[in-house]
């Protein structure tokens, strides 16, 4: 008792010190927890600090710690050689012996495999044993037509024939059973993942069908998913919402994900915002990446939970860390964002989609030997978007034709290619650098920028910071944002110049304005670490949010507008409301469209109050038209009762925040009419002519509601005043003088006269006929010329 009192007391010391590193480590390596992802070792860059981490050949440390906090960790180091040396001390030879002891008896003994059946029933498996002279190191079914497993319970089995079955019959036949059904899924996701057309996607989705009746949980994942969105099977909520318990039942992240978001947007069940939250806990709890997208969204708009910056912050970082790890040397893929509301408000308004017969026009200009155009198009299959879908294969060729000609941008995203590497492009560093220099000789930025990558990284040259400093900086001048992303990124790391965060935050900002992914996420980490900059938690999240809505999940914004487009509404609006969960706004708003028109897929008594809520939530992200359909509900009472005020405070806000012309135009007539606020004709002008001018195209609705409103107001002054007492206060000589009787008569006469005059002049004009002529009939043309009735 007394050595086991002794060894618990140097267990305790032992756990107050580690518990005192990691309360000293927590606030410096707060970050160290959610980076998950890094490159390759030979991708890193030599002699860098500690905590430095390379994401798609973007430099940034982990804790962003600044200057002054370098003094505290050298501190810290001192304090944690004070209690490793206290550690030493007590860890003694006789301590170590009694630790050693109590481990030995704690220790958990691995689980043996018993022999079932066979001739050795009961006995332990020998591990290795020797069958047909090959070593067996586990279970196999080797030598046995029915894939049973079995083992040896002595090493040479051939010598003692000692064996047993390593499983029931029972657990062979599920076995076999899972066996199978993983090829079924396998055959499946080949075909679906070689295929484009529609045809074989649907064929590969039976294979899956056949997977998940056979319990696959990964196949039980895709199906449940395709049968919500309508993915190549029918659309069926119940079947995917009985799939989606039978996978939480399971444990499955993406199935607790998808059932909180049943219950979030009342699909197949009764809506409960209560539910919808545990299950997005137990789904981000086990990783999955939109479970945890949506949960901060919930945190920083405050939806079903306490409103909480720092656990909004939580939750997008850990995403965006695996975005920004994601992101290749050749950039992500476009997220095209159409509002299906400014589509119809403005049909003439380019959607940013590209018509089929304009690409085949650049098509035609590429065969024929148009370099832009063969540039053009490459860059457009390389990142896809635009209604084009990412073809590497295609962007190559293009390129390669451009290259040939001699266009130094095809030469630099040719080596932006072969450096990076990929299914068509082998990867190869030296092609690459000939690339580069070629198009860096000939003064183009994006080749200046990648022979800056290459001597930064040591990739087919050796590395060279100054050079890199160099190549960054000439392209950084020419407003190419992977030159100005680099270059904040040695400014941010002092490699080859001194750390400056100014100057490291000045760049990450032009690389942001030219929507570079990783220049928004250096600068959330900034923000968020209060590197360089005072901390600011809100700043942090909407540029980590950002981040994250580049995550390959934004492709389904593009899958949600071209199922509304060959129009299947249901599947639209399903995929734009699990959007919408994510903090989407463009969903948002395309969600609250699509139920505005009555979806049939929601109760006709549901759509108004479904849509209030997302137009709301859409708003709140500074969309205007969701700010004015607000008004237009309350103004209406569609969703919601008939509210005046509320109407007029959302009129105002879209008037104030974001100059909406059609809100302004609102407000006039709101206080034309006295609806919601006193009736004021001065205001209701003024806001009309705010309107006018806020938009061209309000100038001819405000010409008419100005003309009524004169009109209104003429009539009030008229009823206001007494027309007996106009007259009599009326002086007609002081008007017109002392003679205005005469000058009146005068007039009178005059116009008399003329009239006379003209009504004479007009009777001897008419002709008197000489005599009656018969009139001649006119000819009717044949019938076969006859106009047509």
């Amino acid at each position: 008792m007394g050595r086991r009192a002794r060894l618990g007391l140097v267990l305790c010391l032992a756990a107050l010190w580690a518990g005192g590193l990691a309360a000293a480590d927590e606030e410096g390596n707060q970050d160290e927890s959610l980076e998950s992802k890094t490159l390759s070792a030979e991708d890193q860059v030599k002699d860098h600090s500690t905590g430095t981490r390379v994401v798609a050949g973007q430099i940034f440390l982990e804790s962003g710690k600044s200057d002054s906090q370098s003094e505290d960790e050298e501190n810290f180091h001192s304090q944690e050689e004070e209690k490793e040396n206290l550690l030493e001390e007590l860890n003694s030879l006789e301590m170590s012996n009694l630790l050693n002891k109590d481990l030995e008896e704690a220790e958990v003994q691995s689980p043996v495999l018993t022999a079932i059946g066979g001739t050795a029933d009961g006995e332990p498996c020998h591990f290795p044993f020797l069958f047909m002279e090959k070593e067996y190191a586990e279970c196999t079914a080797d030598g046995r037509e029915d894939g049973r497993l079995w083992c040896a319970t002595t090493y040479d089995y051939k010598k003692d024939q000692k064996w047993g079955f390593c499983e029931t019959e029972e657990q062979s036949n599920k076995r076999r059973q899972m066996q199978e059904a993983e090829d079924v899924y396998q055959t499946g996701m080949k075909i679906l993942n070689e295929s484009s057309k529609k045809a074989q996607k649907k064929e590969a989705y039976q294979y899956l069908l056949k997977a998940a009746d056979m319990n696959h949980t990964k196949a039980m994942e895709k199906v449940s998913y395709a049968l919500l969105f309508g993915d190549y099977l029918k659309q069926n909520i119940q079947s995917s919402k009985e799939l989606f318990e039978k996978l939480t039942e399971e444990g499955s992240p993406k199935g607790q994900m998808a059932l909180g978001f049943l219950y979030a947007s009342g699909l197949g069940v009764n809506s409960s915002q209560a539910k919808a939250l545990v299950y997005y806990t137990f789904g981000a709890l086990g990783g999955n990446l939109i479970a945890h997208m949506i949960l901060g969204y919930r945190y920083w708009a405050g939806i079903g939970v306490l409103q909480s910056c720092e656990s909004a912050l939580t939750h997008y970082r850990l995403v965006a860390n695996h975005v920004a790890s994601d992101i290749s040397l050749t950039g992500g893929t476009v997220v095209q964002r159409i509002r299906l509301a400014d589509e119809v408000e403005n049909p003439g308004m380019a959607s940013g989609m590209l018509e089929e017969d304009l690409i085949q026009y650049y098509q035609f200009l590429a065969e024929k030997g148009d370099v832009q155009a063969q540039v053009g198009l490459g860059q457009l299959h390389l990142h896809g978007g635009r209604g084009v879908e990412q073809n590497h294969q295609r962007a190559f060729e293009y390129f390669n034709q451009a290259a040939n000609a001699g266009n130094s941008h095809a030469m630099a995203f040719l080596g932006k290619m072969y450096s990076e590497g990929s299914d068509v492009v082998p990867q190869s560093n030296e092609t690459a650098l000939q690339y580069f220099k070629k198009a860096a000789d000939m003064g183009n930025p994006v080749g200046q920028s990648g022979l800056g990558m290459a001597y930064l990284y040591g990739r087919g040259v050796p590395v060279n910071y100054e050079l890199a400093l160099k190549y960054f900086q000439k392209a950084a001048e020419q407003g190419w944002v992977d030159g100005q992303l680099q270059l904040g990124s040695m400014y941010y790391n002092g490699i080859g110049v001194k750390r400056d965060y100014k100057q490291a935050l000045k760049y990450f900002n032009l690389a942001s304005q030219g929507g570079h992914i990783l220049a928004f996420y250096n600068l959330a980490q900034m923000h968020a670490t209060g590197t360089g900059v005072m901390r600011s938690c809100h700043t942090a999240v909407e540029l980590f949010k950002n981040v994250c809505e580049r995550g390959r999940w934004s492709e389904r914004l593009m899958t949600a507008y071209n199922s509304y487009k060959d129009g299947d509404s249901n599947s639209a609006v399903v995929q734009y409301l699990l959007l919408a969960e994510q903090g989407y706004e463009v969903a948002q708003s395309n969600a609250a469209f699509i139920l505005d028109q009555k979806a049939s897929i929601v109760g006709e008594n549901e759509t108004y109050p479904r849509a209030l809520l997302h137009w709301n939530r859409a708003a709140s992200q500074g969309y205007t038209v969701a700010r004015i359909k607000l008004g237009d509900y309350h103004f209406y009472g569609f969703g919601t009762d008939v509210d005046y005020e509320t109407a007029f405070i959302h009129y105002r806000l879209a008037s104030e925040q974001q100059h909406s012309a059609q809100a302004m135009f609102n407000l006039g007539y709101m206080h034309e009419k006295g609806l919601g606020i006193k009736q004021d004709i001065h205001l209701a002008k003024r806001f009309y002519d705010m309107a006018a001018e806020a938009s061209p195209d309000a100038q001819v609705p405000v010409f008419l509601a100005l003309c009524k409103l004169g009109v209104i107001y003429s009539l009030q002054y008229v009823r206001e005043i007494n027309i007996r007492e106009l007259f009599s206060h009326i002086d007609m000589d002081q008007l017109l003088g002392p003679e205005w009787d005469l000058y009146l008569m005068t007039i009178i006469a005059l116009l008399l006269g003329t009239i006379i005059a003209y009504r004479q002049r007009q009777h001897q004009a008419i002709p008197r006929p000489a005599g009656l002529r018969p009139a001649v009939p006119q000819q009717e043309p044949p019938p076969e010329h006859q106009p047509p009735q």
